[in-house]
């Protein structure tokens, strides 16, 4: 069998390269590490294109750039979060993102883009198997079946490690508010912009 033409590769995988680099940047927490990820990841995907057979490009890429990230995670073990999972924490609270009722008032828009940066600084500060079924699920807007794909592991598994990624969010959230009255504010697809990334927007 020859190899499949480039411009189909770029057809079916192309469309999902902002999903790609949304994955490895929440993944690695830098940008231009995010970059190398990615690139790398397409590299293999391409090679490997002939022979993927399925129907959903998105999981399969994704899947290939979270392989690619955790191979050099594994590399560098020690710098891995450790971040421990309170169990004590009640089962039934609600993250605050999954809900919005500022409205188009400006300045409760202002103060939910202010405190959403807060949720992006929590979130990046999670244990890497829970920050990416959090993004997986909650930005990418996957399927149980697909984060579960992504991710190598039963669905059951993506469910309790879901649960177990909001507790631990709400919580940090909560702390960095320092007040549990604060209203409901919504994550959003951005990853929270690096020092790097600052710089050159100025």
């Amino acid at each position: 069998m020859g190899k499949s033409p480039p411009n189909r590769f770029d057809q079916v995988m192309l469309p999902h390269l902002d999903a790609a680099y949304n994955l490895a940047r929440w993944l690695s927490g830098s940008a231009t590490e995010a970059d190398d990820v990615v690139q790398e990841a397409f590299l293999r995907a391409f090679r490997f294109f002939d022979g993927y057979t399925g129907d959903n490009p998105r999981a399969w890429l994704l899947a290939i750039v979270r392989n690619t990230w955790f191979t050099e995670w594994r590399k560098h073990r020690h710098q891995a979060d450790a971040t421990p999972y309170d169990d004590s924490l009640q089962v039934d609270e609600q993250l605050p993102g999954w809900s919005d009722e500022s409205g188009d008032d400006p300045e409760k828009i202002a103060v939910r883009q202010d405190e959403t940066e807060l949720v992006h600084r929590a979130l990046a500060m999670l244990p890497v198997e829970f920050r990416e079924v959090i993004v997986l699920r909650e930005l990418e807007d996957m399927s149980y079946k697909d984060v579960a794909v992504v991710a190598g592991i039963p669905i059951g598994t993506v469910m309790s490690r879901l649960s177990r990624a909001r507790r631990l969010l709400c919580n940090a959230v909560r702390v960095a508010q320092g007040n549990p009255e604060q209203p409901a504010i919504r994550l959003v697809k951005t990853p929270p912009a690096s020092a790097e990334e600052s710089k050159r927007g100025n």
